[in-house]
């Protein structure tokens, strides 16, 4: 019986290191006053009919703290690039040369910040739902275990032990989403 416990514990910690990472690459997403290539990453573009990730059709550089640089493999998609831009809702406009797509990432106001910072805290709240999820996923897998004849005191302190994963998963949440307030509040 513990090696199915094991296997509950490691598939749980696996399932939030899961979490934590895509929690990450959401933070990333949210920019906080540099300009940064990722801040581009959800960025769809209409290639020849179909939507296509704009990395997929371009090579996306930053030039500065301040300026991305977008340069399409082929010229006759800048128009299209722009459009995506723009109805990405990112708050950027990007600037054709002919030759390539310039965009001056504008620096953030107080009131900006203080919605980047909204964002990032909701976006870790839905990671610690998905840990909490994660959690009543492996707390029914113990239930079964526990109705298949596990011990009373096992299924107590594998639940305990469950309890503590979570814990160390919400705490490196809640370290993240603070180093990323520090970072958009830091003029």
């Amino acid at each position: 019986m513990t090696e199915e416990l094991i296997m509950i514990y490691d598939d749980f910690k696996v399932s939030n290191s899961k979490t934590i990472s895509h929690f990450e690459t959401e933070l990333i997403k949210i920019r906080a006053g540099k300009a940064s290539p990722a801040m581009l990453g959800g960025v769809m573009v209409d290639y020849y009919g179909s939507m296509t990730p704009l990395q997929q059709v371009a090579n996306v550089n930053t030039s500065d703290a301040r300026t991305i640089l977008v340069q399409p493999w082929e010229k006759a998609m800048l128009n299209e690039i722009a459009r995506g831009i723009i109805n990405s809702n990112l708050g950027l406009n990007p600037q054709n040369n002919g030759e390539q797509l310039i965009i001056t990432v504008p620096p953030l106001t107080e009131e900006r910040r203080r919605d980047l910072v909204k964002r990032a805290k909701a976006e870790a709240e839905n990671a610690k739902v998905g840990i909490r999820n994660n959690r009543k996923d492996a707390i029914d897998m113990i239930k079964e275990l526990k109705n298949d004849g596990l011990s009373e005191d096992l299924a107590k302190g594998a639940e305990d032990e469950v309890q503590k994963i979570t814990n160390g998963a919400i705490k490196s949440v809640d370290e993240l989403v603070e180093l990323k307030e520090k970072d958009i509040m830091t003029v």
